[in-house]
C-alpha cells in the first residue's frame, strides 16, 4: 500500500513494505514532485519498498523555501535522508534533473564514506560531465519563459493555461531549472554501483550518445537503455508500462 508520510518531509510517498530488503529512492524532474511516481510500488516487485523523494516548494512542502543550487540541494537531501539510507540497501532512480541530483546524493555518500547505492538508474538527462549547450531558461522574462515551457511539453497545459496557478508555481519552475542548468560538474572517480541510462526513441533533447556518456562515470557495469516514447517517456502510459517492467527486471533479487 502506498501512503503519504508526516515523518520525513523529504519523503512525499512511500510504499509500506517494512521486511522489503531494498528500498528505491525515486528523484523528480525539474518542476515535478513525489507525486510522480505514485503508483510505482504497486507496480515493482514485493520486495522493493519505493520512496518517492519530495524537494521543498512544491506539493506538500509549497511554503517552504526553494533551493537553487545543487551544492545546497545536496546538502539538504544528505542531512534528510541520511536515516533512510543507511537503514537498509538501496537503489537510485532519477529522471532528467533527478538524475543529476541522484548522482550527485550518491558521490557525496561515497566520498563521505557511507557507501553507495546498490544500483544508479538514471533517464532523460545526458552524462553529468558533458557540458550544458542549450539555451538557460532559469532567467527568461515570464512570457517567454512560459512559451518555451509549452514547448517543452512537461508542463501540464492546464497549468499553463491558468495565469493565477502559474504565478504560483513559477519561481518553483525557474529555481529547479537554475539547479540543472548552472550545475557543473567536478571531477572525481567514477562509482562503484552500476548505472542503467534510460531515454526515449523520440527524445530530441537526449540523444543517446549522450546517454551513453554515463558510462564514464561508474568502474561497475553500464547500459543504455531505450523506451519507446519522447523526453517525458514517464507519463506516456506504454512507455511507462515498460519502463517499470525493465525496472522490476533490475531489482530482482537484489
Amino acid at each position: 500500500m502506498t501512503v503519504a508520510t508526516g515523518r520525513n518531509p523529504w519523503i512525499g510517498h512511500r510504499t509500506e513494505r517494512p521486511d522489503a530488503p531494498l528500498r528505491l529512492f525515486c528523484f523528480p524532474y525539474a518542476g515535478g514532485g513525489a507525486s510522480v511516481y505514485r503508483g510505482w510500488g504497486e507496480a515493482l516487485p514485493a520486495d522493493v519498498e519505493v520512496l518517492a523523494v519530495q524537494p521543498p516548494g512544491r506539493e506538500g512542502r509549497i511554503r517552504e523555501p526553494l533551493l537553487r543550487d545543487m551544492d545546497t540541494m545536496v546538502d539538504a537531501l544528505d542531512a534528510g535522508l541520511a536515516d533512510e539510507l543507511d537503514a537498509k540497501p538501496h537503489a537510485f532512480f532519477g529522471y532528467s534533473l533527478g538524475a543529476l541530483t541522484a548522482y550527485e546524493l550518491a558521490r557525496r555518500r561515497r566520498d563521505a564514506g557511507r557507501g553507495e547505492p546498490l544500483h544508479l538508474i538514471v533517464a532523460a538527462h545526458s552524462a553529468p560531465q558533458l557540458p550544458w549547450e542549450d539555451e538557460p531558461l532559469h532567467d527568461l522574462p515570464s512570457d517567454l519563459f512560459r512559451e518555451r515551457l509549452r514547448e517543452l511539453q512537461g508542463t501540464p497545459a492546464e497549468v499553463l493555461d491558468h495565469p493565477e496557478l502559474m504565478d504560483l508555481v513559477e519561481p518553483m519552475l525557474r529555481a529547479d531549472f537554475r539547479l540543472n542548468e548552472t550545475y557543473v560538474h567536478r571531477p572525481g572517480p567514477p562509482l562503484d554501483c552500476p548505472i542503467t541510462a534510460f531515454g526515449g526513441v523520440g527524445d530530441d533533447h537526449v540523444p543517446r550518445d549522450e546517454l551513453a556518456a554515463w558510462g564514464e562515470r561508474t568502474r561497475g557495469g553500464f547500459e543504455v537503455r531505450t523506451i519507446r516514447g519522447g523526453h517525458f517517456f514517464l507519463h506516456e502510459p506504454a512507455a511507462r508500462g515498460e519502463l517499470l517492467r525493465t525496472l522490476a527486471t533490475l531489482l530482482s533479487g537484489r
